[in-house]
């Protein structure tokens, strides 16, 4: 079993700078010019696999909202109580839609057509799957497909690798394409989680004064060899 330093730093806040776009370029060109005013659509739908980043944008587009003064919230469907109706909200984000119970699925249905009368807020969601599987209300389906739909894609092999040792030069140090490959087989595959691991790899070479090595990680992670 894997059990991580207690001692590992949280992980930054989420950023679209610091979000590895990979094939997610339209996408983030997309939420770039959300934020500049360019973009006109107001509804935009993200689906992908866990771990793709979905919540991660989300968040990041909160955070800009609030960086600009203006107000924005965010909720999790899977923690749903109530959705906020406050006129003077000019950002709606719920993550995860799919898990919203029958009446979760009125409320956001009347979020929609409300924000899509008064024509100014952003109602950015996401699910598990594309619009039409969501096994939802079908009026509640339609509608979310008519805005724009992006699917989220995960980093590939390839890139989370390239992007572990980027950020492992940026620290000052060689990281081995060995260890990458032994993160990616042992730990938590979503980018967050394997730089901060990194960075407790790092600190935990300096303090033992060992080099950067499979056993050294092993005894990290506390993973049977």
């Amino acid at each position: 079993m894997q059990q991580m330093l207690l001692d590992i730093n949280p992980l930054p806040l989420p950023t679209l700078e610091n979000f590895l776009p990979g094939r997610n370029a339209e996408l983030m060109h997309t939420l770039a010019n959300i934020l500049s005013g360019e973009e006109k659509e107001r509804f935009i739908y993200l689906w992908g696999n866990p771990g793709c980043g979905k919540s991660h944008l989300l968040q990041a587009i909160v955070m800009a909202y609030t960086q600009k003064n203006t107000k924005a919230m965010y909720g999790c469907a899977k923690n749903y109580q109530r959705f906020c109706v406050d006129n003077a909200v000019d950002c709606f984000v719920i993550d995860d839609i799919d898990y919203l119970d029958a009446a979760g699925q009125a409320e956001l249905f009347s979020l929609y057509n409300r924000l899509r009368e008064e024509g100014h807020s952003l109602l950015l969601v996401s699910g598990s799957t594309a619009p039409v599987y969501l096994n939802m209300r079908q009026d509640l389906v339609t509608r979310l497909g008519w805005g724009l739909v992006y699917q989220v894609h995960e980093l590939t092999e390839e890139e989370k690798i390239f992007a572990m040792q980027a950020h492992a030069t940026d620290c000052g140090y060689m990281l081995s394409q060995e260890i990458c490959l032994y993160l990616l087989r042992h730990g938590r595959r979503d980018l967050p989680s394997l730089m901060m691991t990194l960075d407790a790899l790092d600190r935990y070479s300096l303090v033992h004064q060992r080099p950067i090595t499979i056993p050294l990680l092993r005894e990290l992670l506390q993973v049977d060899s």
